[in-house]
């Protein structure tokens, strides 16, 4: 549905027929063949009109099972791409620091000067030359 808006504005459609939408579902299902219990909760979204919702179904999905196998996600932004081993030794620390497996996505801003800034759940780690010059400056303006 993400690649055929035409497909989400029909099970998002409130004048489309339900069974319309529950034809087009069925063909849907024969086509790509997925796995029963996968058809069957496709069903079940129909049914409860949240099949135009799958792709956020589909994320908090993918969210709960990462917290109950204890995987974390990392957005690390850095003023320049890290190394392969750099990026490695980065996960191994932040997940002595969190005790979960780590998941890291990377982001490139050069207006950090040097250093990460990284960012899990609510979370902030910022190890970047931005960040401490903004806390000198913030120590010298306090301490005049």
């Amino acid at each position: 549905m993400r690649s055929n808006a035409q497909l989400l504005e029909v099970f998002r459609h409130p004048a489309i027929p339900y069974e319309r939408k529950r034809g087009v579902l069925e063909e849907l299902i024969r086509r790509t063949r997925p796995r029963p219990t996968t058809a069957n909760f496709l069903k079940v979204l129909l049914q409860n009109h949240r099949l135009a919702e799958l792709s956020e179904v589909a994320a908090q999905f993918a969210e709960e099972l990462d917290r109950r196998s204890n995987v974390v996600t990392a957005q690390v932004t850095t003023a320049r791409p890290l190394s392969p081993d750099a990026q490695e030794a980065l996960r191994a620390r932040l997940g002595q620091l969190t005790g979960s497996t780590v998941r890291l996505r990377f982001e490139v801003d050069e207006e950090l000067i040097g250093g990460v800034v990284t960012r899990i759940g609510s979370t902030l780690y910022d190890g970047s030359v931005r960040g401490q010059l903004q806390q000198m400056k913030q120590r010298m303006v306090g301490g005049v």
